[in-house]
């Protein structure tokens, strides 16, 4: 039996998951993210962590974030749309070099976020 969330409650966590990052506390971000969440990026091998481009599990998600945060001091993140279905939001944002990203989030019963991809243009 998947969740089913109200459209309004995924739009604000898509809205709180941005806020969060552009406080740059990692802890206010990874406090959106269930312990067993799972995360993809093509990023994800280029920063020297897996080369399967996910991360598992919230202790290796705050190693993979807490790097990327040190190597992107000025880090801004600002929302474009946001999109839902029953279990998820995708977060469509513009970062702080005026890249377009989507990120989906996939949410579990507790509104805990249990899977995420970084979407990116492909080059």
């Amino acid at each position: 039996m998947s969740p089913h969330h109200q459209p309004s409650t995924l739009a604000a966590l898509g809205r709180t998951w941005v806020d969060a990052w552009n406080s740059r506390d990692l802890e206010r971000v990874l406090a959106l993210y269930d312990e067993a969440a799972v995360m993809t990026s093509d990023r994800i091998p280029m920063m020297g962590f897996d080369a399967s481009g996910t991360v598992r599990g919230k202790a290796a998600l705050r190693s993979y974030w807490s790097k990327a945060l040190g190597l992107i001091p000025n880090l801004h993140f600002t929302v474009i749309e946001l999109f839902v279905s029953p279990d998820s939001v995708v977060v469509f944002y513009e970062n702080e070099r005026g890249k377009r990203i989507c990120e989906y989030l996939r949410v579990n019963e507790a509104g805990l976020i249990v899977q995420g991809s970084a979407n990116h243009l492909p080059h």
